[in-house]
């Protein structure tokens, strides 16, 4: 079962979409809340912020006191800044990995090769492997889940039987459309496959998984994911390797990924064409900054 629709999808947790570029399904806010008190895992781009908050309130889970960054990616922490303006009266406390809180202090560092400018987000709390978040009797474990970038986190909730790995093992936006997580500019093989297995060894305490890019997988759909990890990684891989060696441009490697790795997807068809050649862009960029090509 794929859960796509805004709102609350267990006991504790709501999915609200993010609007990457514009586009609904390509950027999954989740907020998790117990007796009162509110966590948002990841934020979004500075163009949405009205609406995303707009959203809090009509889902009446507004105001939040807490923001757990998954990894320091612009397109996951654009939004820190604008949510602290916007809730003057609330002390929101910020959370990433003690590997993040660098990059978070001078995030071009990390997101040079996207073009985008974001801003520093300072005053946050490191988290560590194994290190426990409350939200009022709700326990949430961090888990070190690193190879998209080496300061990947995920949190799983124990209760609902679900975790939130932002971008650390696969970005798939519908049944139809998969992308791998080999982005610049700190992408580790080594760690990625080890990051497989950690996840791969919860199958007996998850029922779930919640995707920052898209959506809750949950059933047969989420034992999928777990059993096709590394054959997804690595055909995305090894094609986008031959190609680029063929010294084919970004243009036909992106049209090539479309017929091969996700013909049935609607990019054509929707005019998405030039996402995915950016995509692809960033993840040849990825490639050569780990030294793979």
């Amino acid at each position: 079962m794929f859960i796509y629709q805004e709102g609350k999808f267990n006991d504790n947790s709501f999915l609200i979409d993010g609007y990457l570029y514009g586009n609904s399904r390509s950027l999954s806010i989740y907020l998790i809340e117990n007796e009162g008190k509110r966590m948002l895992i990841d934020t979004f781009t500075e163009d949405q912020a009205d609406r995303i908050v707009e959203k809090l309130k009509q889902l009446e889970i507004y105001p939040i006191h807490k923001i757990l960054l998954t990894h320091s990616h612009w397109d996951h922490i654009a939004g820190v800044n604008k949510l602290r303006s916007i809730m003057k009266d609330v002390d929101i406390e910020v959370l990433a990995s003690e590997k993040a809180i660098d990059n978070l202090k001078d995030p071009a560092s990390i997101n040079d090769v996207f073009e985008e400018k974001i801003k520093p987000v300072d005053n946050v709390i490191p988290l560590k492997d194994g290190d426990l978040i409350d939200l009022n009797g709700l326990k949430l474990k961090v888990l070190n889940f690193f190879g998209h970038t080496m300061d990947s986190i995920a949190l799983f909730d124990e209760k609902n039987k679900n975790i939130f790995t932002g971008d650390a093992i696969i970005d798939k936006f519908s049944y139809f459309y998969f992308q791998p997580t080999f982005m610049p500019k700190t992408f580790n093989e080594t760690e990625l496959l080890t990051t497989f297995q950690k996840l791969r060894g919860m199958r007996n305490v998850l029922n779930s998984i919640s995707l920052a890019h898209f959506g809750v997988w949950t059933g047969g759909d989420f034992e999928k994911i777990l059993d096709e990890m590394e054959e997804l990684h690595f055909n995305a891989k090894n094609s986008i390797i031959k190609w680029y060696n063929e010294n084919l441009s970004s243009r036909d490697i992106a049209i090539k990924y479309f017929k091969k790795i996700i013909p049935n997807s609607k990019i054509m068809q929707y005019g998405l064409l030039d996402n995915l050649e950016r995509t692809i862009k960033w993840l040849i960029e990825g490639l050569k900054r780990s030294s793979i090509i």
